[in-house]
């Protein structure tokens, strides 16, 4: 999918979400010059199989590692709203902080993780982080009276997302070309070395390699000419709003 954002806002789970999921979108994308933009929802405090380590300095390890992630790629800014891991729930508090940075970046397009699998396990976190966003983007960033304390208080004006791509979806409906771009989503999925000090660089390179082969293979496939010819790619569901 040949497309560069002016502005794109990536929302994402867990940290090493956003760099395993589009990694490769969002190098391509600031090479492009597109300013990108994360909020992490939760602190990843959770997110391990060692019984040494407690979820505080979890925390901190993977807060510096998202952090240096994020730098790989060329991120602009991070949010955190260090959420605690697993208890992500759909609230009105959570979708204000989502609101907010939405009408506070102002995107041409939101990343975020499919809140609609059927038929594969997906972590809660991801459920909720994607139907959240989805509700923040469509209406509550759209219009004024939702959340009109942010503009009252803070002076933040509603914004308009022109559209939304989830990572992870059954039902694919964009690709996007990372051959370019696939060794700097090794280096930033790497960059989490908590997830990875159970693989070496190569076998986890061939799983993500694997996995973007995958993809470039069901966009060639895809009816639309625009995603032919794919060797590495992405996958994602577009939605589009009117606005």
């Amino acid at each position: 999918m040949d497309y560069t954002p002016e502005r794109a806002l990536v929302v994402i789970p867990h940290p090493d979400d956003a760099e395993v999921w589009a990694g490769g979108t969002i190098a391509r994308w600031v090479r492009g010059g597109s300013e990108v933009h994360y909020v992490l929802c939760t602190d990843g405090s959770r997110g391990t199989d060692d019984a040494e380590i407690n979820p505080a300095e979890l925390a901190a390890m993977r807060g510096r590692e998202q952090l240096a992630a994020a730098d790989v790629l060329g991120v602009t800014n991070m949010v955190m709203l260090g959420r605690p891991d697993g208890e992500l729930e759909d609230t009105s508090d959570f979708r204000r902080d989502l609101v907010r940075q939405i009408r506070l970046v102002k995107p041409d397009v939101v990343l975020t993780t499919e809140p609609y699998r059927r038929n594969m396990q997906w972590h809660r976190d991801h459920r909720i982080a994607g139907q959240v966003t989805l509700d923040a983007v469509f209406p509550y960033a759209r219009d004024h009276l939702h959340f009109g304390e942010l503009f009252a208080d803070e002076g933040i004006e509603p914004h308009k997302t022109a559209a939304i791509m989830f990572w992870g979806s059954e039902n694919p409906n964009a690709f996007v070309d990372i051959a370019a771009d696939f060794s700097a989503k090794m280096d930033a999925v790497m960059a989490h070395g908590t997830q990875a000090r159970q693989s070496s660089r190569e076998d986890l390179e061939g799983f993500v390699r694997a996995r973007a082969k995958e993809a470039a293979e069901t966009g060639n496939n895809y009816p639309d000419e625009e995603f032919s010819g794919l060797t590495l790619a992405e996958a994602f569901r577009r939605v589009t709003f009117r606005t």
